[in-house]
C-alpha cells in the first residue's frame, strides 16, 4: 500500500514515516502544503495523512482542491486543533477521519486500516461512476455525457473505466497497458494513442468543456477543466 504524509513538522513526520514503512507501506512525504498538493495530483495513495496547519497551503484547503477533481483516496487529517467545531469543519471540508495531536501510532494505523477498508469496500459495490457531466452505468455497461448516449466498444469501455476510476490523477502509459491491455511490457506500438484518440472523439469532440486531457511527458488525466 501507497501512503502521503504531508506533514511539516519534522520529528511528527519521521516518526510516522517510520511507523508506516515498518508496517510495509510504500511512503511518500511532503514538509509544505504546496509541494504536498502537487504530489497528491501527481500519483495514486491508498491513504493520505495531512496535517491541517501546513506552510504554503493549508490542509484543509489542499483537500477541498483534491476533492473537486473528483479524487476520492481516503484522508486521515492531522491536527492540534482538538475541538468539536474543528473537527466537524475538517470532515466537512473533505476529510473521512480526523485525529489530534499528540497520537498513538497503534491507534494512527487502525484507523488508517479501517479508512482503506471502507474505500475498497465501497469501491467494489460502486455501480455508477462520474466526472463532472459525464456518467459510466457498470451493471448496464452505458456511457452518458450531458445525457446523451454515448457509443464505446469493449475495449473503450474499459479505458475510459480505468481513467474515470482515477479522475483528477496522471494516469501513465505503463498504467493503461497494465491495467487495460494486460500487458507488463510495453508492445512498442501506439494502441494507448489510437485508443485514446477515439475516446476523446467520442466523450470530448461534441461538448464545450473537454475532459480527456493529455500530459505532456506523464501520460493522461481525466478531470474537468476550469
Amino acid at each position: 500500500m501507497k501512503a502521503l504524509v504531508i506533514e511539516d513538522d519534522k520529528d511528527v513526520a519521521n516518526y510516522l514515516l517510520k511507523g508506516l514503512k515498518e508496517s510495509d507501506f510504500v511512503v511518500d512525504h511532503a514538509a509544505d502544503g504546496k509541494e504536498g498538493m502537487m504530489m497528491a495530483a501527481s500519483e495514486d495513495y491508498d491513504i493520505m495523512i495531512v496535517d491541517r496547519m501546513l506552510p504554503g497551503m493549508d490542509g484543509l484547503s489542499i483537500i477541498k482542491t483534491v476533492r473537486a477533481t473528483g479524487n476520492q483516496t481516503p484522508v486521515l487529517i492531522l491536527s492540534a486543533l482538538g475541538d468539536v467545531d474543528d473537527r466537524v469543519e475538517g470532515l466537512r471540508g473533505g476529510g473521512d477521519d480526523y485525529l489530534t495531536k499528540p497520537f498513538s501510532f497503534t491507534e494512527l494505523l487502525a484507523r488508517i486500516e479501517s479508512l482503506i477498508r471502507r474505500h475498497r469496500q465501497a469501491a467494489e459495490t460502486e455501480t455508477v461512476l462520474r466526472v463532472a457531466d459525464l456518467e459510466m452505468d457498470l451493471l448496464a455497461r452505458t456511457v452518458k455525457r450531458a445525457g446523451k448516449n454515448i457509443d464505446v466498444q469493449p475495449r473503450e469501455f474499459r479505458l475510459l473505466e480505468y481513467l474515470m476510476r482515477n479522475a483528477g490523477q496522471v494516469v501513465t502509459r505503463t498504467m493503461l497497458l497494465e491495467k487495460v491491455w494486460d500487458y507488463h511490457f510495453d508492445p512498442q506500438t501506439n494502441v494507448i494513442d489510437v485508443h485514446i484518440s477515439r475516446l476523446r472523439a467520442k466523450i470530448d469532440k461534441e461538448f464545450e468543456t473537454p475532459l480527456l486531457q493529455t500530459i505532456r511527458g506523464a501520460g493522461y488525466m481525466l478531470r474537468e477543466t476550469a
